[in-house]
């Protein structure tokens, strides 16, 4: 099958059709073009997609990853990435392999298809030519037979007719060979160029046009295989990146697995366990025997739940906040005043020289109480501030034992961190000193002395700095005994108040509904900041028990009213430390006495009245 036999005579129809798959091939291209803008468009959309819920950095976030389901949500963002960079590649080699070749081959098709029309039409000009040229000579040896047949006419005429002259029907014998002459050499003129017409009106049809339309035929066959192999490629650049995409989406799946319910539980645990103990059962309190006011917190709370309520705005229900006041009122009246005692530097009493000599202390005059009483409700603000988001103590003591653990953890992990910054600064310096002091040429080594001896008192700041936070993080693991009261006071933040007292504060602080309720916040202040009464109101009853107390060491009560105890002894606690710097302790039934708060480690029942704890 060929164009050139069987479309010998469909010059133009061809023109058009050929003109017609160059258009194919060009909305082809604008296709794949189109395509690779999608493809981008898409992989753009994606990218911002995973840059959208990627953790921002140094935020809350960020430290909400380290569960595995926020690890596998992380890894999932991570292989969108790199899914969308997979349609980039799509989009690029679709480009490079389809629309740029494309293009250039589409250049050349139609250079090509226009020069293989201009042969034809010459073709067809020079057979036109031939054409007239033949229909020129037949015309000319038609006119020259007539004109030859009129002249022979013309001279029989003249031959017969006997009234001519011998001359005449000479002349008109010539004229009439000339005309035959003509007549005979349009003749072989006519003959000759319906020769060479024929000739090459065979080579036309023959050999020049089929020629010509077996080029364009070639060039309408590679059209048609280069768009189908352009078709190919399409769907190559794709499979491509199928086995990547697909690694993309192993990826995802293999972080879904990843995730670990067990230890995402174990994460909360660790991020919210505060290390206290769970509130032991409450003891049954009977109203029906007669109640004694004494100064114990016992009694102090018997005698608080026997008043009626007292009831503010309709808000404060329950709340006896008369009575409270009048319970700091007479603590602050009553309870010595006098500084903590420093804890023990030996196992030794005698470490001790300036410590309290007796537990009775002197009661300062009234307006010394009144006067402190006025000036405690500053403290009380403060408290309340650092409830509010104020400034965290150094020590992190107002978080709960375990988070304060973590917090003094993390910060000693980075105060080591910065301690090898600066050592591999100081060595660094130290190793440029050395090059100067060998080659002088290239610089002074004087001129690094400030800046070492400045690195070097960085590191020693750094270090005692570590060293205490060390020291912090070994007595909240309990490889150093719980600090003494002074220490607690030194630390800037009441540590002689437990945390579960300042969680409790906070919580009274804020409705159920995470509503703020100033006199709830009162009421837990007071209650934080109350004392007890002071035991010159002891009755004969024996004050109960508020928990329990281990000697740290051995300190002999040869004061009126202190007690012996022997290191590693466990004894009961009646009345905690009041801020004198000493603890009421009980043996047995019947001997009972006063011991430095620091001698001794304690551990107060939550359940108890009035009991407070220290951690």
């Amino acid at each position: 099958m060929s164009w050139g036999t069987e479309l010998w005579d469909q010059f133009d129809n061809l023109e058009k059709h050929t003109q017609w798959g160059i258009d194919i091939l060009e909305k082809y291209i604008k296709f794949v073009k189109e395509r690779t803008e999608i493809e981008l468009s898409y992989a753009k959309q994606l990218r911002n997609l995973s840059k959208k819920y990627q953790p921002k950095k140094n935020s809350k976030e960020e430290e909400e990853y380290k569960y595995t389901a926020c690890k596998a949500f992380l890894s999932t963002l991570n292989e969108m990435n790199d899914y969308a960079g997979q349609h980039e590649v799509i989009s690029e080699n679709m480009t490079s392999q389809i629309t740029v070749d494309l293009m250039r081959y589409v250049q050349e098709l139609k250079q090509e298809r226009k020069s293989n029309f201009h042969d034809g039409r010459k073709a067809q000009q020079h057979i036109e030519t031939c054409w007239k040229q033949l229909e020129s000579s037949k015309r000319r040896f038609e006119r020259d037979c007539k004109e030859a047949d009129r002249a022979q006419q013309y001279f029989e005429k003249m031959d017969a007719d006997i009234n001519v002259t011998k001359a005449d029907v000479e002349k008109a014998r010539q004229q009439a060979q000339i005309r035959q002459q003509m007549a005979e050499d349009s003749k072989a003129d006519y003959s000759l160029i319906l020769q060479r017409f024929n000739q090459e009106q065979w080579e036309y049809y023959h050999t020049h046009i089929p020629n010509i339309f077996q080029k364009i035929q070639e060039m309408e066959e590679r059209r048609i295989v280069r768009i189908g192999e352009s078709m190919k490629t399409y769907a190559e650049v794709d499979r491509q990146v199928i086995p990547i995409i697909g690694k993309c989406l192993d990826g995802i799946v293999k972080a879904a697995e990843s995730i670990d319910q067990k230890n995402d539980s174990q994460l909360v645990v660790e991020a919210y366990k505060s290390g206290f103990e769970p509130p032991g059962d409450i003891e049954f309190e009977d109203y029906t025997q007669p109640m004694k006011r004494t100064v114990s917190d016992n009694s102090l709370s018997s005698a608080k739940e026997g008043k009626p309520e007292l009831r503010f705005g309709g808000k404060s229900r329950g709340k006896l906040w008369p009575f409270i006041k009048k319970n700091k009122l007479m603590s602050l009246l009553t309870s010595p005043h006098q500084p903590p005692p420093p804890p023990p530097a030996s196992a030794s009493p005698s470490a001790v020289p300036n410590g309290p000599q007796s537990p009775k202390q002197p009661k300062e005059p009234l307006s010394h109480r009144f006067n402190e009483f006025m000036t405690s409700k500053p403290k009380i603000h403060c408290f309340r501030s650092l409830k509010r988001g104020g400034v965290t103590p150094e020590d992190f003591s107002n978080f709960p034992p375990e988070q304060r653990r973590k917090k003094l953890q993390q910060k000693v992990d980075d105060l080591n961190k910065e301690i090898q910054k600066e050592t591999d600064q100081r060595d660094a310096i130290t190793k440029m000193k050395d090059v100067y002091l060998k080659n002088p040429q290239m610089g002074d080594p004087a001129s690094l002395d400030q800046k070492l001896t400045e690195v070097t008192q960085n590191i020693e700041k750094l270090r005692l700095e570590a060293q205490k936070f060390e020291a912090w993080l070994a007595e909240v693991e309990g490889r150093l005994p719980a600090r003494s009261e002074q220490a607690r006071r030194q630390s800037g933040l009441y540590d002689g108040q437990t945390h579960q007292t300042v969680t409790n504060c906070a919580q009274d602080r804020e409705s159920p509904d995470g509503s703020y309720t100033e006199e709830q916040s009162q009421e837990s202040e007071h209650k934080v900041l109350a004392p007890d009464f002071d035991d010159e109101f002891d009755d004969e009853e024996p004050l109960p028990a508020i928990g329990t107390c281990k000697a740290l060491y051995t300190f002999e009560g040869q004061n009126e009213g202190t007690i012996s105890v022997v290191e590693g002894e466990t004894l009961s606690v009646i009345e905690e430390d009041k801020g004198d710097g000493w603890t009421r302790i009980r043996r047995n039934e019947d001997e009972e006495g006063y011991v430095p708060t620091s001698y001794v480690e304690v551990y107060l029942d939550k359940n108890a009245k009035g009991a407070k704890t220290y951690i």
